[in-house]
Parts: C-alpha cells; structure tokens; sequence
C-alpha cells in the first residue's frame, strides 16, 4: 500500500469512528463552528438522485439498488478466526502541505488508535444475505447504536429502513486496512489495535454466534 492510499485509509477509519461518536482531540485553531451529521438516508438520496438523472430511472429504485463503486464484496465466513490488526504505519515519504513544506517526515510511525477510539466497534454482514440479518438483529450489537453496521453487499438504504439505525457500506480501503477476508466479522478496538473475529453462522436456527465485547 502506497503512502496516499494508507492515508486515505485512516481517513476512511476516522470517518467511520467520527460517525461512531469518537472523540479526536487535536487543539482548537481559529473560530469553531457547530458540526452538523448529514443524514445517511438523505446522503444516500441524493446520490440516487445523480444516478436516476443520469440513467433516467425512478429515484425511489435507485435509492434501493445503489452501491457505490468501492465497495468491497466479502464471502461467508468458513471458519471462526480472531486476530489482531496493528494500526500503526510508517510513511514511506515526506508528508508535504500544500506549499511542499514537510508536515512529516518519511520514517515517521503513527498509530490513529493514539488519537481516536471505537467505542462501538464494527460489524460487517452482506446485507444480501437473509441470515446474516437475522444473526445480526440477535446480537447485542443490535441495540447498540454505538457499534456501526457495513455491508459488504446488500443495500444500506434498504436496511437503515428496516433496522431503524444507519446503515453504511464496507469500501475497499477499510476492508483492506482491517484485513477482512470474511462476513459476518465483528471488529472492536483493544488497547492500541483493533480485534477482528469471522463469525460461522450457526447451522441450528435456535442457536446463537456472536462474540462479546
């Protein structure tokens, strides 16, 4: 992984912990402002909007179809696995600002975990997947609205409406980042890295399969 895409992949990771209600706390510069969430299903609106004036099809269909180019499609799980995902990266060249002055020097090492948490956690399902829905719905992580659902394929709009909670999609630099191989995984933060369990679905529709925080 290049220096832009690791950077670009922490991005991608604060997005999803800001949305998450973690905290990052990095001083105050200047005049401060009122942070305003935009809304998933009105995000989700308005790029079905773009894509029904372009291919001229009814907004409410592409609403329900819409996936975004980098989403990252993931098999079932086959086997239970755990495994822990160093955050930390080491640049590979400078980090220049916009008037190529040196912000950080190639070598520098920096783990985001030192400065954001995931009070919630993640868990990623195919919301395609009918039993990957109902796992989901008999975890605990179903009525914490502080863990983040991703899909890895299924529609967000579909299931921010069915669930009651936001939904967001797996992209590519988050999957890559967190090494997922396999769904339903629950990602949660210990101490300075970040836990990942693949989860086998129960074959009994009696039992249960979900790992506790």
């Amino acid at each position: 992984m290049n220096c832009k895409a690791a950077i670009s992949s922490m991005i991608a990771l604060i997005s999803v912990a800001h949305f998450a209600g973690a905290t990052l706390h990095l001083g105050t510069v200047g005049e401060t402002y009122p942070v305003i969430e935009a809304d998933v299903v009105a995000e989700l609106r308005q790029e079905a909007a773009k894509l029904a004036a372009k291919n001229k099809l009814p907004v409410s269909r592409q609403m329900k179809t819409y996936q975004p180019a980098n989403l990252h499609p993931l098999p079932r799980a086959t086997a239970n696995r755990s495994f822990a995902v160093d955050m930390s990266y080491t640049l590979s060249q400078d980090l220049l600002d916009g008037q190529d002055r040196v912000l950080y020097a190639k070598g520098y090492t920096f783990n985001p975990l030192d400065y954001i948490a995931f009070p919630g956690g993640l868990v990623v399902i195919d919301g395609a997947d009918a039993r990957q829905i109902e796992w989901f719905k008999k975890t605990p992580y179903a009525g914490n609205h502080r863990a983040k659902l991703l899909l890895s394929n299924g529609s967000a709009f579909e299931l921010t409406e069915k669930l009651k909670r936001p939904v967001f999609y797996l992209t590519n630099d988050i999957a890559e980042r967190l090494r997922l191989e396999a769904v339903p995984s629950i990602v949660v933060q210990k101490e300075d890295k970040m836990l990942v369990q693949e989860i086998v679905l129960p074959r009994d529709k009696q039992g249960s399969a979900y790992a506790k925080e």
